[in-house]
């Protein structure tokens, strides 16, 4: 990939200090992988010094050798891929419990505080001499743009959910068309249909969860004021900077409507470390990340190449997903009978919750029950054939990039998007749940295993792994699309 740094105008770039960007991420892991994979991307398309910011929280997670001296130096910690990490302190820098703390308070403290440790962190690396040329942030921390601007620096904002979903938070807290009137119109059917400006119909459960549940016992209902502020936030720039995970080809109607409505949303995805790589063919693919979670060594690598081309059923329901005891005993169930080999990711925590610790047990011999591991290298082996998902934006690009069909079974947020999403592309199927509990059951999950290998599936899939990896590869869209932006912002544009 050619250096971006080259195409800056001389006389731009004469004059100015080594590029540096700087990538704030929430401290969570759906918020951190993106972040990483486009810092890593940054890194190897400019040269320039990349640094990640999040919570102290998540960095100790990361880099438990390390916990005191990078928090306290002035230019961190340095992983393997030679992107830089630096915390900051949301207040909570022994972790969020969602059983004990208040997540309400706990997204408060995250502004105030937050606000006052990163702009210190841009002064300890302006002392440094590592001033930081552009901030960038990911979702749930709009209040990152204002202090960047506070300190002078130019701020984009990386949008790590389907450029639909932001398409859908834009009209509906702007109201554009009665959109806000015509979703709460359908009352909560889910099958409701609503017209979104620029996009294709959608029906209620296809929409952002936040925008959708109205009750006032929901604990996250405050995130969407959240969202009605980051909206409100675009709207005060002339021509706001949008980086999104996604690619021209996936999602066209969302990029045409938002770019009509005064955002300027640059479409860079899938924005995959692996992607980069270039891994030899029939390889399998490595994140080389430092999770959150702890993985369950390599087992299940030995127990994968043991198994037949296209077999394995791959189920994971992400990093914040909780599943009830009948759920486990459901997808349990639902393998023991389909016949099929699997790979379940069942975190502790859900393997304790009411006391289902021995449901997986049910689901056979054939299978193989792991706590946490590495996706990327378990999507991309030849003996994965399916992928039973949450439909969480990360897993939904990496099954596309990866061309493993889906069968999704979305929760909250934008998972419901995702899954509409991977119907439309022709790439796997959403699964039905119970109306009683949102169970997925035993014959619905073997209904929906046998619609998602069949072959017309399998080939949709093959054809969209293409032109995912098309677009992130040198030349492509993406590609062209970062270095355009990352040419305007070493230049001095914004």
């Amino acid at each position: 990939m050619p250096a971006m740094v080259e195409e800056v105008p001389a006389e731009a770039a004469a004059g100015a200090a080594e590029p540096h960007f700087l990538v704030v991420t929430y401290p969570a892991q759906g918020h951190i992988n993106p972040a990483r994979h486009l810092a890593r991307r940054l890194l190897r398309a400019t040269g320039a010094r990349v640094t990640i910011s999040t919570a102290v929280s998540a960095f100790r997670k990361m880099f438990p050798g390390d916990e005191e001296g990078a928090a306290a130096a002035g230019e961190g910690h340095r992983d393997a891929a030679g992107v830089w990490y630096v915390p900051y302190s949301d207040g909570y820098d022994a972790g969020f419990d969602r059983d004990v703390h208040d997540p309400t308070h706990y997204m408060s403290q995250v502004k105030v505080v937050g606000s006052r440790t990163l702009g210190a962190v841009l002064e300890r690396l302006r002392a440094a001499g590592r001033s930081v040329t552009l901030v960038v942030y990911t979702l749930l921390l709009s209040w990152v743009a204002d202090v960047a601007r506070g300190h002078g620096v130019p701020v984009a904002l990386y949008w790590i959910q389907p450029a639909t979903v932001l398409a859908a938070y834009l009209h509906f807290f702007r109201g554009t068309d009665g959109v806000d009137r015509a979703i709460a119109a359908a009352g909560g059917d889910p099958m409701a249909t609503v017209l979104v400006p620029g996009l294709p119909p959608l029906r209620i459960r296809d929409l952002p969860s936040f925008i959708t549940n109205t009750s006032e016992d929901d604990p996250y209902a405050f995130v969407a004021d959240m969202f009605r502020e980051l909206v409100d936030m675009l709207g005060r720039d002339d021509s706001p900077s949008v980086l999104a995970n996604t690619f021209d080809a996936m999602e066209p109607e969302a990029v045409a409507s938002l770019r009509e409505h005064g955002v300027d949303i640059v479409p860079v995805g899938p924005v995959l470390s692996f992607l980069d790589e270039a891994p030899a063919p029939g390889s399998v693919a490595k994140n080389g990340s430092n999770d959150l979670f702890r993985q369950d060594g390599t087992g299940y690598l030995e127990w994968l190449d043991a198994q037949a081309p296209g077999s394995v059923v791959y189920i994971s329901f992400g990093s914040l997903s909780m599943m009830s005891k009948r759920q486990i005993e459901e997808v349990a169930r639902g393998m023991s009978e389909s016949g099929r080999p699997f790979l379940w990711v069942l975190r502790q925590d859900n393997r304790m919750s009411e006391g289902a610790g021995d449901a997986a047990s049910l689901g056979g011999e054939r299978g193989m029950v792991v706590e946490w591991c590495d996706q990327v290298r378990v999507l991309s082996h030849p003996a994965v054939g399916c992928f039973v998902t949450h439909c969480g934006w990360n897993s939904t690009l990496e099954s596309v990039a990866c061309g493993v069909p889906a069968v999704g079974v979305p929760q909250w947020t934008d998972q419901g998007t995702n899954a509409w999403l991977v119907e439309r592309l022709g790439t796997g199927v959403r699964a039905a749940v119970s109306d009683k509990d949102g169970v997925l059951e035993a014959g619905e999950l073997r209904r929906c295993l046998g619609f998602a290998t069949s072959e017309m599936v399998r080939a949709k899939a093959t054809v969209w792994r293409e032109k995912a990896r098309a677009a992130a590869a040198e030349g492509g869209s993406s590609e062209r699309n970062l270095r355009a932006f990352v040419g305007k912002q070493l230049a001095g544009g914004n």
